[in-house]
Order: structure tokens, then sequence, then C-alpha cells
């Protein structure tokens, strides 16, 4: 009877011994691996340039941070937040502030913006004319179909003394039916797709066309050397990282505007655009 009593207890400490060691290997991740640092991986989709170029310069930065960046590309304005939206994205990047608070208030998305990282100077391009003042009266402008770049637009015009804007009109949200003076007589067609800019500028339509610089980088033309105008640099149209509401909050959306507000991102943007994209830091 003591045998068998010994033997009972013998096998119970064996198995509390052994749940012992278990549960510990547990705790370690009960493996080889356990010492690793997990990674967390983080969806943008972005504009091809010059937001994705961007994002994959920033990829080895953010993977010493323990996060996995990847990038979707969208040739369009509309389909950006609408995966964002729905949740395929983590994050958008293509977008500058009016145009995302346009979004907001027309699709109801409950939206922020995490951190601004650049500025993309909307150009003016003409086949036909070498500056503004060469444009001759009943000029065709061309421009794009997103009402929030109107105002962008018609601002720069205005500093370029080619039209004024009616007393008390908000600059950002501009449009046509705000124009006071037009000595030129210029006349504004507003129905194109902004990603179709840069074909309508070489296929020679119009006299001159509005193009924003990531649809003309991409196109191959240097905003910088190829526009007879260019905005200031001074532009509030800043390029967002934009997020659903409370996300911004997340350790790897803050470590993605961090790395992007850094030098090394930063230097990156200056150099390889040549100021045909500015960025910013906050």
């Amino acid at each position: 009877m003591k045998k068998w009593l010994s033997l009972v207890l013998a096998l119970a400490v064996a198995l509390v011994i052994s749940a012992c060691g278990t549960s510990e290997d547990n705790a370690d991740g009960g493996n080889a691996d356990s010492g690793k640092e997990e990674t967390s991986k983080l969806v943008v989709g972005a504009s091809n340039v010059p937001h994705a170029e961007i994002l994959e310069e920033a990829k080895p930065l953010l993977e010493e941070k323990g996060i996995e960046l990847e990038v979707v590309t969208f040739q369009d304005y509309i389909l950006p937040n609408q995966a964002l939206n729905s949740g395929e994205l983590d994050a958008n990047y293509f977008q500058h502030i009016p145009y995302l608070e346009a979004q907001i208030e027309e699709n109801d998305y409950d939206f922020v913006n995490a951190g601004g990282i650049h500025i993309e100077p909307i150009g003016v391009y003409s086949k036909k004319y070498k500056s503004l003042d060469e444009l001759p009266d009943g000029a065709k402008v061309l421009m794009s179909n997103s009402v929030a770049d109107h105002g962008r637009i018609l601002t720069m015009l205005e500093k370029e003394g080619l039209i004024t804007l009616k007393e008390g009109v908000d600059k950002i949200k501009a449009t046509i039916d705000d124009i006071e003076t037009n000595e030129k007589n210029l006349e504004f067609d507003t129905e194109y797709e902004a990603s179709l800019l840069p074909q309508i500028y070489n296929n020679d339509e119009g006299d001159a066309v509005l193009i924003n610089s990531n649809y003309a980088i991409d196109a191959g033309l240097n905003p910088i050397e190829d526009s007879i105008a260019i905005e200031d640099k001074e532009s509030p149209y800043v390029n967002v990282i934009a997020v659903k509401s409370g996300d911004e909050d997340k350790e790897a959306v803050k470590a993605l505007v961090e790395v992007l507000h850094s030098k090394e991102i930063q230097d990156f943007i200056l150099e390889k655009y040549e100021g045909a994209v500015v960025p910013v830091s906050e």
C-alpha cells in the first residue's frame, strides 16, 4: 500500500513539474524566436509619384522600428479614400488638406489628418506660350474636375495678375463663379480627370493646362523647368497621412509620420524632386 501511495505521489509531482515547465515555455514564446521583436504590418495607399516613392524610401527605417510597410498604389483620387473607409487600408497618403476636408464632408468619412508630409506646387503648362503674359485674349485654360483644387488654382492666377476674386471669398473654396475680373477673358474648362492632364498637355490641347506636380512628375515633366508658372512654396495645400478617427494614436501610424518627418526622408525629397516637392515637418 505504501509503495502504491509513493508511486501516485511521484506521478503527481512529475505532472506538476511538467505543467510548470510548459507554462514558462509559453511565457517565453515556446521557441527560439521568443527573443525577436514582434513585427506589425501597416498597409498604406498612395499615388505612384511622389507618395509611393517616398514610402518605399521609408520602408527600411520603419523595419528598424519593427513595422512592415505595404504600399498599395492608386491612379485616381477617389479609390484611396474608399479603400481606407472599407478597412482595406490602414492609412492613405495622396491628398492635401482641403481635398480631405471636402471628401469628409461629401462622403461622411470619419477620417483625420495624422500628419502633414509635403507640398506639391501646382503648375501651369503650355506648348504654345512661354509665359502667362503671352496668353492671348480668350485663352482656353484646362483644369481638373477636382473642385478642391480650383481655389488654389484661382488664387495662384490672382497672384500672377490674371484675375481677381470677389472680395470676402474664402479662397480655398473659391470657384470659377467667384472671379470678379478677368481682363484676358480666359475661358476655364474644368471637366478633366486630373490624371489625364499631362497627356492633354502633350497633345497640345488648350492654351494652358494646370497640372498637379504628382501627375506631372509621373509623366516625366519637371515642374520647375517645364511649367510657365508654378505655385509658391507657401501653399496651404499640404499632402497628409489620412487615417480613420482614433487610428492617429496607434504606434505604427505615429512611427510612420515620425519617419516621414525624419531628416533622412526630408533630404531624400529635396534631392530627388529638386524643389518640385517640398517637405514639411508638422
